[in-house]
């Protein structure tokens, strides 16, 4: 499935246009049947409740999150991998297309691991909208010119995580490289490990931009467009966890 379809049919599955749906066919179901429609017209403003919530949202999103490991000191990792997520286009103060919020995060995050271990960094993401420079790219820039780190490595021609997996494979696999240090964001983490190991590595989770809270208060329990986001995060996560289980993957380059 391309990455247009995937992210049509995505739309579709995840709030906020799901449970506009949900709600317009609770409407429509009103005037013929009144009882089908208000249950319909209740669990849509329940659920838009639920999944705005902060508590529920962070609580959701911890589910999917691992413990990063103590250490990085010789564990016998031989690279790091970092993930693209998407891209902040036409920036107009960097006067291009640069990397997102999401993926800086996780530039930051490779570029103390290369500090703290000295390994290479292979950068992985392509670019779907056709934009004419890949994730991958735009993450080599932000390390080399702005965090003063060498990316050894890119890989800019796949469109998801399965694909992330094994193109950066068959790129490391000619330099020996196996066991590799996964950068990505922690609910990203289950997902994108199991498929990098399904693709040939020996993977040490390097998870950032972990969920946490300072304290629990009346304002974790007041909808926001913030926690109704993360809850996207969770939903997308569990419908792509499901899909790549059901779905076969390649066989290892």
């Amino acid at each position: 499935m391309g990455w247009f379809t995937t992210t049509l049919v995505s739309a579709f599955l995840l709030p906020p246009l799901n449970l506009i749906l949900l709600g317009v066919m609770g409407v429509l179901l009103l005037k013929r049947r009144p009882v089908a429609g208000k249950v319909l017209v209740a669990v849509t403003l329940t659920l838009l409740y639920l999944l705005s919530t902060p508590f529920v949202a962070e609580t959701a999103l911890r589910k999917l999150e691992t413990l990063p490991p103590p250490s990085f000191a010789n564990n016998g990792i031989q690279a790091i991998v970092v993930l693209g997520s998407s891209t902040y286009f036409n920036a107009p103060e960097y006067h291009g297309h640069t990397v997102s919020r999401l993926g800086l995060e996780r530039v930051r995050y490779a570029a103390r691991l290369h500090r703290l271990t000295g390994k290479p960094i292979l950068a992985t993401g392509g670019g779907p909208l056709g934009s004419g420079i890949s994730e991958a790219a735009q993450m080599k820039a932000a390390l080399e010119k702005e965090f003063l780190v060498p990316v050894k490595w890119i890989e800019g021609a796949s469109g998801n995580t399965r694909e992330n997996a094994y193109k950066s494979f068959a790129m490391l696999k000619k330099d020996g490289i196996t066991h590799i240090a996964l950068v990505t964001h922690a609910w990203h983490m289950p997902r994108a490990s199991r498929e990098f190991e399904q693709a040939g590595f020996k993977v040490t989770p390097a998870a950032t931009a972990f969920t946490t809270r300072y304290k629990t208060n009346l304002f974790a329990f007041i909808p926001t467009a913030e926690a109704l986001q993360k809850s996207r995060l969770f939903l997308h996560e569990a419908i792509g966890m499901l899909w790549y289980r059901l779905t076969p993957a390649p066989d290892p380059p």
